[in-house]
């Protein structure tokens, strides 16, 4: 016998111990036992004795092939990989989503201990992710309306973890705030921000960025096509609006995005990328959201997929005001967004 197969027997013996003794001190579920063991016990077969692989190996009419039980035994391993690697990213999504559920659920009950008088909010929120945003913050909120079209709106703004004193700066400025416990990503801040608008009987969700890019007069824009009973979802558009100057590449790949999103879901946008947007709060709770980034354009293809009326209304975007972006490169934040766009259609 070779040392090779010497090595695989060891190997497998190995790993049918370990996978046995921690299934036996209940620190494995059961599908991760029958996985672990059966590939142990694979190795073990497969190594002790090879003439095992010849009927797969026939199975795949490898017969004449050089090295055909070789062949055979890349051949099954690979499968089996790709099953293993499936099965784990399910699993990861499960592990994400309790996550994320519980960092929500800490949020919406830090909400209620800090404004333990607050049983309801007003029909319109706007929701502000702000991720060490202080020095920008505090000029967006001295802009904010009281009221919209006859309507009362509140401000709030998600602290992402932030390391400075963005918090406190939002409080100061008399609107809602909440603290994420941990940076997670704009999206997962929204998704926070949405919790608290279902819970406390919001009508509309307004979100904005908080480095000034958006202007808060407005806000009726887009607020006006859910109130008229048009759409469901209203997405600011630059390119049918105004922009400041900005990145060239930026500029192009929204056009090349717009066409993306437009051959997937056959809706028609012209800025999938802003993030000022108004959408009615029980739409929005049919939405199936899950990046922490880079979630602007799931929203779009989710509500798309669930037939959800979107329009687009012009806006302005302007450069933040001070401060660097938090997207990152071009080309990683271009990737980025290819890649959200393609698990969100997948899916």
């Amino acid at each position: 016998m070779t040392s090779i197969r010497w090595l695989g027997i060891v190997v497998g013996i190995l790993g049918f111990f370990y996978v046995f003794n921690r299934f036996r001190y209940g620190r494995m579920r059961r599908i991760d036992f029958f996985w672990f063991m059966m590939i142990s016990l694979g190795l073990i077969g497969v190594s002790a004795y090879p003439q095992s692989v010849g009927l797969l190996r026939d199975m795949l009419f490898l017969e004449e092939a050089q090295f055909s039980r070789l062949i055979a035994i890349i051949i099954l391993s690979s499968i089996m990989l790709w099953i293993f690697f499936f099965y784990s990213q399910l699993r990861l999504t499960k592990y994400a989503d309790q996550f994320d559920q519980l960092i929500r659920k800490l949020g919406l009950s830090e909400f209620a201990r800090f404004y333990p008088e607050i049983f309801s909010l007003p029909p319109i929120l706007v929701v502000i992710p702000a991720y060490n945003e202080a020095d920008n913050l505090e000029i967006v909120l001295k802009a904010m309306p009281g009221e919209v079209l006859g309507r009362e709106l509140k401000t709030l703004v998600i602290d992402d973890g932030s390391q400075d004193n963005t918090l406190e700066i939002a409080r100061s400025e008399g609107v809602l705030a909440v603290k994420n416990p941990i940076n997670r990503g704009g999206g997962a801040a929204l998704r926070m921000g949405f919790d608290i608008a279902s819970q406390y009987g919001v009508d509309i969700v307004v979100t904005m960025d908080a480095d000034g890019q958006h202007l808060p007069s407005e806000i009726p824009d887009l607020v006006a096509p859910v109130l008229n009973d048009e759409v469901d979802f209203v997405i600011g558009s630059r390119i049918l609006g105004n922009r400041e100057k900005d990145s060239l590449i930026r500029y192009m790949g929204i056009h090349v995005f717009n066409t993306l999103i437009r051959l997937l879901t056959h809706v028609k946008i012209t800025d999938c990328s802003n993030g000022f947007r108004a959408f009615r709060t029980s739409e929005l709770a049919r939405v199936l959201l899950r990046q922490d980034q880079f979630h602007t354009s799931e929203l779009i293809i989710d509500a798309a997929k669930k037939r959800i009326r979107i329009g687009e209304v012009p806006v302005t975007v302007k450069r933040r005001h001070s401060g660097e972006s938090k997207k990152g490169k071009n080309w990683r934040y271009g990737f980025s967004f290819f890649r959200t766009v393609f698990k969100t259609w997948w899916r």
